[in-house]
């Protein structure tokens, strides 16, 4: 099964598990032309879903645009999206997220020795003022954001040091774990916006994978869906364990 495709880690009556490449947009992007709103021409995972699975195009806020998406990924991080496949169930998963309630676990590859193995950053997030970058400073639309993190090893690649980390965030603002990790002077691999322009490995992608999705379906109970670390990430790693 091609890692640079989507495919389904999980399926039943009322959702999808998907596993999404990095390199693919969720959901196509619009940009306003004279009071247009014209669709950019990229396929995205939601032309996959239609396709596939056509009982999700009626489903979400805004079907015509996102049809069955109640969360996202960046386009450069690969990882496990949840795709619920009728309205009822997108508003249950819709709550879940909303209230907390759904364990996100991410991996992720950041420059430097963090030196405090477990952590918890907690600091708003708002709009840097003249563009659409976010920063953990003063902005518009400021809002409270926690990310949680654990170190799970330390790595020397090509002569430098590196963390390899676990982590989950507890708040879902756009880009907050790039932002998190770099205000603590530990940007991402492969994170042109946040971090270094130019990344030691030539990687394509940002190192971060959506690993794991944790929560209580509507059935109770509590599932926990994975997926696993690329191999192009996968292969970085090797050799570098300390």
């Amino acid at each position: 099964m091609s890692q640079n495709e989507p495919f389904v880690v999980y399926k039943d009556k009322n959702f999808l598990a998907v596993f999404k490449p990095a390199g693919l947009l969720v959901h196509p992007v619009a940009t306003g032309i004279k009071n247009k709103e014209l669709r950019i021409n990229e396929s995205a995972l939601t032309d996959w879903l239609v396709e596939n699975y056509p009982e999700v195009k009626n489903v979400g806020d805004e079907p015509e645009i996102r049809p069955g998406i109640v969360h996202r990924l960046d386009k450069d991080v690969s990882g496990i999206l949840l795709v619920p496949r009728s309205q009822k169930y997108f508003e249950y998963l819709k709550n879940l997220f909303q209230t907390r309630q759904i364990k996100k676990n991410y991996l992720t590859l950041v420059y430097g020795k963090i030196k405090e193995k477990t952590g918890i950053i907690d600091k708003s997030i708002s709009i840097k003022s003249g563009t659409i970058k976010r920063t953990v400073y003063h902005g518009k639309d400021e809002k409270g954001a926690v990310t949680e993190y654990k170190v799970l090893k330390y790595l020397n690649l090509n002569g430098q040091d590196f963390s390899l980390v676990e982590v989950s965030p507890k708040t879902g603002r756009t880009h907050q774990i790039r932002i998190h990790l770099a205000s603590i002077g530990h940007p991402i691999v492969g994170d042109a916006l946040y971090g270094k322009k130019i990344n030691p490995f030539g990687l394509k992608r940002i190192f971060l994978h959506a690993e794991s999705l944790e929560f209580s379906p509507a059935e109770g109970g509590i599932i926990k869906l994975e997926a696993e670390l690329p191999d192009e990430l996968k292969n970085l790693l090797k050799g570098g364990e300390l």
